[in-house]
């Protein structure tokens, strides 16, 4: 995945962008748990932080919920 990313645009963006994709298109369903920033890093090749600031957004957004201990899962469906 690491290839797709395009280096002159902000890749949290990137990545956030393709995990929204990916709730939208039902790759991940409401409840069930996304990826972690561990595993996020380790799939698009990025710093932790990075896997972090797309998380946030997302969490901002509203596309998904954090679980202190548990993990991060694709909010409901409004």
């Amino acid at each position: 995945m690491t290839g797709d990313l395009d280096r002159s645009r902000p890749i949290w963006r990137q990545v956030a962008a393709t995990i929204e994709a990916r709730v939208a298109d039902g790759t991940y369903p409401p409840g069930s748990r996304v990826p972690g920033i561990v595993d996020l890093s380790a799939e698009f090749g990025i710093a932790t932080s990075t896997a972090q600031k797309a998380l946030a957004h997302l969490r901002t957004a509203g596309v998904v919920r954090t679980e202190l201990g548990l993990g991060t899962f694709v909010a409901d469906a409004r």
